[in-house]
């Protein structure tokens, strides 16, 4: 079994100093960014586009995940991808078309990620993960950091992990929100090959040890 890979979230960084934030990721160990892109529409937030993606790309060797929470995503994946995004997930909720635009994502050579609300079923995501690189499940309602685990989307972890390997299929299952060193063994327990952490990554005093050990989980 591979270790799980940790993608902190740039979003709880101090934004006064993003670059900074960068240089803790990597200094701890982490393997990916990753960079919430919301809108104020899809989700009532706002946070930052492809210019402040761009200016971090030059601070960072590390693969950039991009997340768009945002409306038409579709009309966006040519410049998030210019801007320096290694993997581009949209949500299912937000495109009717998907199957189009996660072969578009791949086409420009990004990885291609779907992602599902909490209250979003898995049922019918099979016609998706042949052209899907990743599932993102939301374990909390997106928009915000700092918010608890909805702990009912672990069955639909299991659930997707059962169909992706009934369907022999390399898709990674990231899972994002509330994750912390309480419940991680839980979620990788339940299938998650990859670990979204926002706060609990910045505010932990010990960076290095928080990766180390959530690697060691199996």
């Amino acid at each position: 079994m591979k270790p799980v890979l940790i993608a902190p979230s740039i979003l709880s960084a101090d934004f006064s100093e993003l670059a900074g934030g960068l240089q803790q990721i990597s200094a701890a160990g982490a393997d990916w960014v990753h960079l919430d892109v919301m809108d104020g529409h899809f989700v009532p937030n706002l946070t930052f586009g492809p210019p402040v993606i761009e200016a971090l790309r030059k601070r960072s060797s590390l693969p950039f995940d991009v997340h768009l929470m945002i409306e038409q995503p579709e009309r966006w994946l040519e410049q998030y991808r210019s801007a320096g995004a290694d993997r581009i997930s949209f949500h299912l909720e937000a495109c009717p078309h998907a199957h189009r635009y996660l072969c578009r994502v791949r086409e420009l050579g990004a990885g291609s990620g779907i992602v599902l609300n909490p209250q979003t079923s898995i049922c019918g995501l099979e016609y998706l993960l042949p052209v899907c690189d990743m599932v993102l499940l939301m374990t909390v309602n997106p928009g915000f950091g700092g918010q608890s685990c909805i702990e009912a989307v672990i069955e639909k972890i299991r659930a997707l992990r059962h169909l992706i390997d009934r369907l022999h299929l390399p898709t990674l299952i990231q899972v994002d929100g509330g994750i912390d060193r309480t419940n991680a063994q839980t979620i990788i327990n339940a299938g998650a090959d990859v670990l979204v952490m926002g706060s609990a990554f910045f505010r932990d005093s010990d960076k290095s040890d928080l990766v180390r050990q959530l690697k060691h989980l199996t």
